[in-house]
C-alpha cells in the first residue's frame, strides 16, 4: 500500500486530503504541529492547529497570518475528505501536537518536535500507536542524554547564592524555553521577581491567558532595573550586547540541550551552562519508537543517519526525509 502521506519540497503532503503538515512555504491548506517559526509559517490559506498554536501564530504574525484558521483541541478529531485528522500532545511547548492522519486502513503520526520530560506549561507527550511514525532527530546521537533539569537550575541558583550582589541572566528562547525556565526556577525555590527582555513579554502574557501562572514577572524598562540577586530572562543573542551591560555585575547562564557540547558552551561565553532541552534525547527517542510500535519510521530533521542505523539494528524500517528548513533555531530553541 502506498503511504497516505508523502514527503515533498513543500513539506509532508496528504494527496487524499490535499493538505500539508508544517509546510515549508505558503500553501492552501496547512496543519501545524506547534508555534515555533520553523514549523509555523505565515501566508497559508487555511490553517488547522490547536487553539494555543493559533494564538501563538497570531501573537507573532498578526491576525492576518492566514486567510482562514480552524482550531482543533488536543484529543480532538475531524474528518477531511475521508481523512481522519487528530491532535495528540507532543510535550514540546504550549499547544504542541502530534498530528495523526488515518485513511484506507493506514495510520501515520507526524510528531513534529517533542520531548518526554514533564513540563507544567504543556501536557505530556502521548505515545500513539501507528503504522508509520514521523519523528524529529535533533538530539539523535548516543552522547545526548539530558540530565535532570532541576539539578541544572540548581547550579545557576547556587552560583547566584554565592554572589548575592550579582544578577543572574539566563539566555533562553522566548517561546517555550523561557516559560519552562520560569516554572523550573519557581519549583526550585526562587520566588523573587523574574525580569523579562522585551521580546519575551507578549508570549509570557499569552501563556498566562491560557492559564499558566508564573508568579512575579516584570518587563525590563529603562525606568526600572533588577535588584541584587534578581533574575533576568533574555534571548541568547542579547546576553553580550550593549543592552546587557547596564545590569552588571552579571552571572551569565545559558539553557539549551546543546550545552552538553563543551565547545558550544564555551562559544556562548557563559558562567553556567544548563543542559535543559525541549527535545527528546537519545534514550527518549528510542523509548518512543518502542512505545509507538510503528512498522516504519520517517525522520524529518536533525541527526537522521544515526537514528536510521539504530532503527535498522533493532529490525525497524527507517528512512531519512532530508527535509531542509526545519530546526532553524539551532542551539537557541533546543
Amino acid at each position: 500500500m502506498e503511504p497516505i502521506l508523502i514527503p515533498t519540497e513543500k513539506g509532508i503532503y496528504c494527496p487524499m486530503g490535499d493538505f500539508y503538515i508544517d509546510p515549508l512555504r505558503p500553501v492552501d491548506r496547512a496543519v501545524i504541529t506547534h508555534g515555533h517559526a520553523d514549523h509555523a509559517r505565515t501566508g497559508h490559506g487555511h490553517v488547522l492547529a490547536t487553539p494555543e498554536t493559533l494564538g501563538i501564530m497570531e501573537a507573532r504574525y498578526g491576525k492576518e497570518h492566514a486567510t482562514h484558521v480552524q482550531p482543533l483541541e488536543l484529543g480532538g478529531k475531524l474528518d477531511h475528505f475521508g481523512v481522519a485528522i487528530s491532535m495528540h500532545p507532543a510535550g514540546h511547548i504550549l499547544g504542541s501536537a502530534q498530528v495523526a492522519v488515518e485513511a484506507q486502513g493506514q495510520k501515520i503520526v507526524a510528531a513534529g518536535d517533542f520531548k518526554r520530560a514533564l513540563d507544567p506549561t504543556c501536557p505530556p507527550f502521548e505515545p500513539v500507536a501507528c503504522d508509520i511514525f514521523i519523528t524529529e532527530a535533533t538530539f539523535a546521537l548516543p552522547v545526548f542524554r539530558h540530565p535532570n533539569p532541576d539539578e541544572e537550575v540548581k547550579k545557576a541558583l547556587g552560583r547566584l547564592a554565592l554572589t548575592p550582589e550579582a544578577t543572574l541572566m539566563i539566555g533562553c528562547y522566548s517561546l517555550g524555553k523561557a516559560q519552562r525556565m520560569t516554572m523550573l526556577l519557581r519549583k526550585n525555590g526562587y520566588d523573587g521577581p523574574i525580569w523579562l527582555h522585551g521580546s519575551m513579554v507578549k508570549l509570557m502574557n499569552l501563556y498566562e491567558r491560557f492559564g499558566i501562572s508564573f508568579g512575579d514577572t516584570r518587563p525590563l524598562t529603562r525606568e526600572e532595573n533588577p535588584g541584587d540577586g534578581d533574575i533576568i530572562l533574555c534571548p541568547p543573542s542579547a546576553m553580550h550586547d550593549r543592552w546587557s551591560r547596564r545590569f552588571e555585575p552579571l552571572i551569565r547562564a545559558m539553557a539549551s540541550g546543546w550545552m552538553t557540547v563543551r565547545a558550544r558552551a564555551k562559544q556562548k561565553q557563559v558562567n553556567v551552562a544548563m543542559v535543559v532541552s525541549d527535545h527528546a534525547d537519545w534514550p527518549e527517542l528510542l523509548q518512543t519508537l518502542d512505545e509507538v510500535a510503528a512498522g516504519e519510521v520517517w525522520i524529518t530533521h536533525g541527526r537522521e543517519d544515526a537514528l536510521v542505523r539504530a532503527c535498522n539494528m533493532r529490525g525497524q524500517l527507517a528512512r531519512p526525509l532530508r527535509m531542509v528548513g526545519y530546526d532553524d533555531h539551532g542551539d537557541v530553541e533546543s
